[in-house]
């Protein structure tokens, strides 16, 4: 079989591994897309955003979910069009054709899920440990991570029907912490003791201009924004996904959009920008603010744990699931493409994803210092965003790729306005990013590179994967 072939339908398979099964309908999908957005982000990253451009916070959030709603238009085209796990490299695959740029979107965008998933895991331990007030050195706080990493490979082997049934519960708890600051911020805006002047002032770094203070907020922003192309990894798991696909992500991205415009300006509003900035519990210090009396210091903590838990969950699918699909697709060695015969679950995969999250999780807890979500966020973003700029391209690109099957259209216009805003996020001198983040991103894709040319080395040559372009002999 060519690697490029799939499964053409729901249940079946083209080879001897069984197909992964069909279990989210709209409602389910909306929660994993929601629930995939909401989390680590949002929780922490409010009051740096706030400090990159003073009370107008609530702006970045926008152009953050402008770029991300264009870039979602792009995925949707192309998830339609080919309702297969893999995502971004797969589309990259069949658009160019290189096996070794394939791969290093493949790995770029295995390690952002893990990466993130990785720094959420550690954060759930740090909350863990003061919501029950427990004197944890940062052993204990490892040991807990690594132990909850653990318990997420468990509930990803037991089956995505039982993963995504934990996703609702986990998105309902940190959808409810969000809205628990939107309401109690609007009973102390209602009393009149709110600032709104502060919501449309600037202040800006003196070696950075408005503009530049923007476009660095905004790509601290965007951590707060990725999740939306997770769910292009499950579309072999989605009943009827033409259909489903187009309606809840532009619903998930709707919801979630509206929703942290929303805490940002009322944090923005209750608390001064200074005190927001220099908080690392920002949401906590605004309802601390607005509602003195409320036991904040006993409920965000949990509230916080259960957000990451579901942020680190998801990547993990993810990230699983995009192995898969290279696997399936014979980028990657095919042993990942194995599906267990009972649970029907990418069981390879997940176990592989798990062990580099243990690695993950170990080496940033050597120092506890270090600024894991800022740092690790903004690497995230960058990582997705330069992943992104290609899938804008690819969508370009496979238009010539015409299917029998109706799918989702982007335009003409969107792509192209796309490609060129994710490039401009991802470039150091209009981006405004730190060094450290492409120093990551750089020592990761290089580690990928290493992994990349052992694997080409080895494989047999009967065994290397054709270019991926669809032509006329090519099946569709």
């Amino acid at each position: 079989m060519s690697p490029t072939d799939v499964p053409t339908s729901a249940g079946t398979s083209t080879d001897d591994e069984p197909a992964l099964k069909r279990v989210m309908g709209p409602g389910l999908l909306l929660l994993f897309i929601v629930g995939d957005i909401l989390g680590t982000g949002i929780y922490a990253l409010t009051g740096q955003v706030a400090g990159e451009v003073g009370g107008a916070a609530w702006l970045p959030f926008v152009v953050a979910f402008a770029v991300a709603l264009v870039t979602a238009c792009s995925y949707l085209e192309l998830v339609t069009k080919y309702p297969q796990a893999a995502g971004a490299a797969l589309y990259v695959h069949k658009a160019f054709g290189k096996q070794f740029l394939t791969f290093l979107v493949c790995f770029a965008v295995m390690c952002s899920g893990i990466t993130s998933a990785s720094a959420a895991s550690r954060a759930f331990a740090a909350n863990l440990v003061t919501g029950f007030g427990i004197d944890a050195g940062n052993g204990l706080v490892l040991l807990i991570a690594l132990g909850f990493m653990g318990l997420v490979l468990l509930v990803n082997l037991r089956g995505v029907s039982e993963s995504l049934k934990v996703n609702v519960v986990l998105t309902a708890v940190e959808l409810t912490g969000l809205l628990l600051v939107i309401l109690i911020s609007g009973y102390f805006i209602a009393g009149g003791n709110a600032d709104f002047s502060r919501v449309v002032a600037f202040e800006t770094a003196a070696d950075k201009n408005v503009f530049l203070a923007v476009s660095t907020a905004t790509s601290l922003a965007f951590f707060a924004m990725v999740g939306f192309e997770d769910s292009v990894n499950m579309a072999e798991e989605t009943r009827d996904p033409a259909r489903v696909f187009p309606r809840m992500m532009l619903t998930g991205l709707g919801i979630t959009g509206l929703i942290y415009v929303l805490v940002s300006v009322c944090a923005v509003a209750v608390v001064p920008v200074g005190k927001l900035a220099a908080s690392e519990t920002p949401l906590a210090t605004v309802v601390t603010t607005a509602a003195p009396d409320f036991p904040v210091s006993d409920v965000l903590p949990f509230i916080s744990m259960f957000a990451v838990a579901n942020s680190a969950l998801i990547n993990m699918l993810m990230a699983s699931r995009l192995l898969y699909g290279m696997g399936k697709q014979g980028v990657l060695p095919p042993f990942l493409a194995k599906v267990h015969a009972v649970r029907r679950t990418p069981q390879a995969a997940i176990v592989l994803t798990t062990c580099i999250a243990f690695g993950l999780i170990t080496f940033v807890s050597l120092n506890p210092d270090s600024p894991v979500v800022a740092l690790l966020g903004g690497t995230t973003s960058l990582l997705l965003l330069t992943v992104f700029t290609g899938v804008h391209v690819a969508v370009l690109v496979l238009r010539r790729d015409t299917v029998a099957t109706p799918h989702f259209r982007a335009g003409r216009v969107l792509p192209v306005v796309g490609a060129i805003a994710c490039l401009y996020l991802v470039l150091p001198w209009s981006s405004g990013r730190p060094s450290d983040q492409y120093r990551i991103a750089g020592i990761l894709l290089l580690v990928g590179v290493a992994l990349w040319a052992v694997a080409r080395l080895t494989r047999p040559a009967a065994s290397v994967p054709d270019t991926g372009r669809t032509d006329e002999s090519a099946p569709h």
